[in-house]
């Protein structure tokens, strides 16, 4: 349990601020004490900076010039007993000690470092500086000193240490207690005020964190998109979570459409694999009745009867291998395995050539092929793709023109395109097969069996895209249908 809890966010930022805490109370007491102590001896420099020149001129330590040594040993007994705080040093002109105030079992120093004694002397505001502690061959303490004279006209130092022996021995025991309470004082109040207000901060700041993993774990499981109440948060500048919930609303929704999008394919896909199946078996199966019969039946069959069976079984050979192409072909430019490879050509001309070719199929359904075109109109596409797209508009034209009637084919400049129209004179477009009628196995209620699939119009809607057209098909007044053709112009510049 407790492993768990500490998995959080929340847990682990009050454990971090919890420890930085310490870490900080910690250092804010040791430097605290520090700068206490810095200060303390700033302050006592500053108070006795002239306690030595007091001691010489108060306790009359000169006489006629010369220094009296039977009132500096008065003066050493005097405060060594009423203020054992201090500790006074006579030295001679090179530093080093002649007589002095403390234990003489202490004293660990023979001489005292000159150049403090004269900073401070020749700058009386340079405190806090620190000399040499005889007691110690590395302790500095505060000092107050003055000059004395000695024989031969030379002078030496009275140097008092304002921080002596005894004193640290006080100060030691009364800060070791204020360590304890003042650390403990810091520790606790930083702490307890830092953490209340931690422990709020975070809270609001996972708050967020905590209802995005809700709607991201909604989100896995049920594949639904929850919308927070506050959606015009997301969409107006914020900080690096409301960017990130924005992110997340976003990439979900395309997710969950997506996943529609597979759904909708998936759906296609299967009636797709039927209507194939469906297709597939028809011919198949017409083609081996045809022959079964043939088999069993030749010797009784007169000739125009095997005939006739036989060109059955072949014209449904052709039927199932066209149907076969035709899925492979759509089935390639779904995959973008065939490219266009775009060139300027004269979109009249290939028109022309395309009604020459099927010029037999619109005879035998007694249907003329009328031809109306701009001269000079150039188109930017692929010339193979382009003659499908029109084999197979014409050739679903021928079939559903009545017989004795036109199909009409048109070229003209569209702005910057070029818009061929193939227009029949049938019974036209119902409203609800319009937006279905280039999706691929698609038939109307009226559509012409004429041994299609109903893979053409697809392969040409398909066909146009990749060359950046567009194909649409509106119905005619009093009838008819009419398929148009956008397709990029060439620069004829």
């Amino acid at each position: 349990m407790a492993l768990s809890l500490f998995r959080t966010l929340y847990a682990r930022l009050a454990l971090g601020l919890f420890l930085l805490l310490v870490i900080v109370g910690g250092l804010f007491t040791v430097l605290s004490l520090y700068s206490v102590r810095e200060y303390t001896a700033a302050v006592n420099q500053e108070l006795n900076r002239d306690l030595a020149r007091n001691l010489v001129a108060d306790r009359n330590l000169v006489t006629g010039g010369q220094l009296d040594q039977e009132a500096l040993k008065r003066l050493f007994d005097l405060y060594m007993t009423i203020n054992p705080g201090i500790e006074i040093y006579l030295l001679g002109p090179e530093g080093r000690i002649l007589s002095y105030s403390a234990d003489p079992d202490k004293i660990k120093r023979n001489r005292v470092s000159l150049g403090p004694i004269r900073t401070l002397l020749a700058q009386p505001d340079a405190f806090p500086l620190p000399g040499d502690d005889p007691r110690s061959h590395d302790r500095r303490k505060v000092f107050s000193v003055t000059t004395v004279p000695f024989e031969n006209e030379s002078s030496g130092y009275l140097y008092v240490v304002l921080r002596g022996e005894e004193y640290d021995l006080a100060e030691s025991m009364v800060h070791s207690n204020q360590l304890l309470q003042m650390g403990a004082g810091a520790l606790v109040i930083s702490l307890v005020v830092g953490l209340m207000a931690g422990l709020v901060f975070f809270h609001l700041l996972t708050r967020r964190l905590s209802r995005l993993t809700e709607r991201v774990e909604n989100f896995e499981i049920s594949g639904e998109v929850l919308v927070p109440e506050n959606r015009e948060t997301l969409v107006s500048p914020g900080d690096d979570i409301d960017y990130l919930a924005a992110r997340f609303e976003h990439m979900a929704s395309r997710i969950a459409a997506q996943v529609d999008l597979l759904k909708e394919k998936d759906h296609q896909r299967r009636q797709m694999v039927a209507q194939v199946s469906h297709d597939l078996r028809t011919p198949l199966a017409s083609i081996q009745g045809y022959l079964e019969t043939l088999k069993m039946k030749q010797a009784d069959l007169e000739p125009l009867e095997r005939a006739r069976f036989l060109d059955v079984a072949l014209a449904e050979t052709w039927r199932l291998g066209r149907l076969v192409e035709e899925l492979f072909e759509l089935a390639a430019l779904e995959a973008r395995e065939k490219q266009p490879s775009p060139e300027p050509f004269m979109m009249a001309e290939l028109v022309h050539d395309v009604v020459q070719k099927h010029q037999p199929e619109s005879e035998r359904a007694s249907v003329r092929l009328r031809i109306t075109h701009a001269d000079g109109i150039m188109a930017l596409a692929d010339i193979a793709m382009t003659e499908r797209v029109l084999d197979n508009l014409i050739s679903n034209a021928i079939a559903h023109a009545p017989s004795n009637s036109d199909v009409a084919l048109a070229v003209r400049q569209d702005g910057d395109a070029v818009l061929l129209t193939v227009a029949d004179a049938g019974t036209g477009i119902h409203p609800q097969d319009r937006t279905h009628l280039f999706e691929p196995f698609y038939q109307g209620a009226g559509a012409v069996n004429a041994g299609h699939a109903g893979l053409g119009l697809a392969i040409a809607r398909r066909m146009v895209e990749l060359q950046k057209g567009r194909i649409d098909v509106r119905n005619l007044e009093p009838t008819g249908a009419e398929f148009q053709v956008w397709l990029p112009a060439a620069d004829t510049r």
